[in-house]
């Protein structure tokens, strides 16, 4: 194994290892959102406000499992013309200064293809991705690209949802590695609210099946939810709300340094997140 592709099979086991006390924090953002220019400087905030995994988003024109929060922020990337070469891009000049701290790429099946799976997984690779996370390629679509992930070490992830049977989750169990990201909630990204008891129940069984780490995104909105959520699973995934955390910051910035504006935001909210956990 390489030095590169070992660091990679380190960090994300590395994250959850620090974390045994608490739930680890993964903030998801959309890679080019407030700005192409911005998502590298955000991501080092992130990591300074506590975050311990960091999920970019790879902007696509159609995100079906996301809501209005989400596909605002990627239709503002699309806009700015964000593809997946400068999420790779973006991914590498991070990895300049920042050698330990996960990145998992979440997104969709179609930028993916046109790459080349192959392709993808060697560049991700290449440039310090650890994780991807692939909303609609279902496990048993999944195979040989998992292959491809696997024989450059970074870890192929997959979502897991309250109607997900025992034969899904098992099967996901046989290919996920770094963790699995329970959707705490029926629907898209940033709806409703959280019944911490059915989650919790959910978690467990998952836990029969699974021995990797398992993260609990949808619905979590406020210090309260993640500390609540925390207590049941591995990992809290917070996106919508630190999405709208950095649109209200460019709105009250009016065109002034808005980039900044929204990056200190960010790291700001994160940080009173992260202080929840302990």
């Amino acid at each position: 194994m390489s030095q590169v592709t070992q660091a990679q099979a380190d960090r994300l086991a590395a994250a959850f290892a620090k974390t045994k006390e608490r739930a680890a924090l993964i903030p998801y953002i959309t890679a080019g959102d407030p700005s192409p220019q911005a998502t590298v400087p955000l991501m080092h905030a992130l990591v300074a406000a506590g975050a311990d995994v960091i999920e970019l988003g790879v902007p696509f024109s159609d995100p079906m499992a996301d809501g209005p929060v989400v596909q605002r922020a990627t239709q503002r990337a699309i806009e700015k013309g964000v593809g997946m070469r400068h999420v790779f891009d973006m991914v590498h000049a991070f990895r300049e200064s920042d050698k330990t701290t996960p990145v998992v790429l979440m997104g969709y099946a179609n930028p993916v293809e046109r790459y080349g799976q192959l392709e993808f997984a060697r560049k991700a690779q290449e440039v310090g991705v650890d994780g991807v996370l692939v909303v609609d390629y279902p496990p048993e679509e999944m195979l040989e690209f998992a292959r491809y992930l696997d024989d450059v070490d970074v870890a192929p992830i997959f979502l897991l949802a309250p109607t997900s049977t025992d034969a899904r989750i098992q099967k996901v169990a046989e290919i996920a590695r770094g963790y699995v990201y329970y959707v705490s909630l029926k629907g898209v990204t940033g709806a409703a609210t959280i019944d911490l008891s059915e989650v919790e129940q959910r978690v467990q069984a998952i836990r029969r099946h699974v021995s990797i780490p398992i993260g609990v995104g949808f619905g979590i909105r406020d210090a309260q939810s993640a500390q609540r959520v925390g207590q049941v699973c591995d990992a809290v995934i917070i996106g919508s709300k630190l999405i709208e955390t950095m649109e209200e910051a460019v709105t009250r910035a009016n065109g002034h340094e808005a980039d900044q504006a929204a990056v200190k935001a960010a790291g700001a909210w994160l940080a009173g997140i992260r202080q929840a956990l302990g």
